[in-house]
């Protein structure tokens, strides 16, 4: 069986580029899309205002406070949408095997590609050329053997970057690599990593995999791999899912609702973004809550009609969250979850898709 090739396209400050390039008062200066109120997010930032170390999902108070000349500009998100299309349709032009991680991202199998072009250096090379040429958008790309190597690969030279990891390279690099580096290990996992005295994939790869599973569960055998550089995900176009979801662990427990609706517009971003990049659009919102004690609970509302803009997702999750106890107990997780699909009514064999009547 031949190598796989690789390939992990990620757009450059996506939002606020489509902004810069639109407006060209905006450009070289400091801007977040979003809204700048007091219980606005930023939805995403220039490189410009990263300088001052704006970020995503940072509250705008707490950005304005970094950058006092920010600008913030409300999003467009059916314009990064159409944009997003471009790049898609771009992709596809090369391999039928492209699987969007979301608007601006997405992994690409061109081991068997439609140019039989055998470099998949070149290759990446002419996408990110062919993305200026018809968005005037900047895109970085990396370049390996599995999805975990090409992913790091696209973040290691951003921005406009091109970064390839040869496949007798990528033990040595994976074990020179910072733990925050590593896909999948979020602030709080590398803080306990690092308890651990594990701050690199080289300390990281003499834990046994019977320890990792043990202190990290089902994620543990992925990190046992990863520090081996072992990824055999395959790039998946067409997968049919029943659920699409995004949650996230914080780093301090929270109790104030400012903070939790701040984070709840951040993980109901994300899952918009999934449920757009994979055109799955359910019915059922399932709302996941776990408290500092550890104790979980979820709320779930099914409508009557697919959820399919964000406005109707975030409304409803902001009320869901009304609904749950935030003053006895503070919260150290949220997740939201999106099932209930139409997408999943589309497949089933045509025979089975009759009227039927209780």
């Amino acid at each position: 069986m031949p190598v796989r090739k690789i390939i992990h396209i990620d757009m450059d400050a996506f939002y606020a580029s489509i902004e810069q390039r639109d407006h060209p008062e905006y450009r070289g200066k400091p801007i977040a899309v979003g809204h700048g109120e007091t219980r606005g997010v930023v939805a995403a930032a220039s490189y410009e205002a990263r300088k001052y170390g704006v970020r995503s999902a940072m509250p705008s108070t707490t950005a304005l406070k970094k950058c006092p000349q920010l600008i913030f500009i409300p999003p467009r998100f059916d314009v990064y949408k159409d944009v997003s299309r471009q790049i898609m349709e771009i992709f596809h032009t090369y391999t039928d095997l492209v699987e969007p991680l979301s608007l601006d991202e997405a992994f690409l199998d061109i081991t068997r590609n439609h140019p039989k072009n055998p470099s998949a250096t070149l290759i990446a090379k002419e996408i990110k050329t062919r993305i200026k040429e018809v968005t005037g958008l900047i895109a970085s790309a990396g370049v390996s053997y599995n999805k975990f190597l090409a992913k790091i690969a696209s973040d290691y030279n951003k921005p406009d970057g091109l970064f390839v990891i040869e496949p007798q390279d990528a033990e040595l690099f994976v074990e020179r690599l910072p733990i925050e580096s590593f896909f999948g290990i979020g602030k709080v996992t590398a803080i306990k990593m690092h308890k651990l005295g594990i701050h690199t994939g080289a300390d990281l790869k003499r834990v046994s995999e019977e320890r990792l599973t043990r202190l990290f569960g089902k994620a543990g055998h992925m990190y046992y791999n990863n520090a081996r550089a072992i990824d055999n995900r395959e790039v998946v176009p067409n997968r049919v899912r029943k659920s699409i979801g995004a949650e996230n662990t914080f780093e301090t427990d929270l109790e104030t609702s400012t903070r939790l609706t701040i984070e709840l517009y951040h993980i109901a971003r994300k899952v918009w973004e999934r449920m757009d990049a994979k055109h799955f659009y359910g019915r059922t919102i399932t709302l996941k809550i776990k408290y500092t004690d550890f104790e979980i609970i979820s709320r779930s509302r099914t409508l009557q009609q697919r959820i399919d803009n964000f406005q109707v997702l975030w409304a409803i999750t902001k009320e869901m969250l009304t609904q749950v106890d935030t003053h006895e107990k503070k919260i150290r997780l949220m997740g939201i979850y999106i099932s209930n699909a139409e997408a999943l009514i589309h497949s089933l064999p045509i025979q089975l898709t009759f009227n039927f009547k209780p």
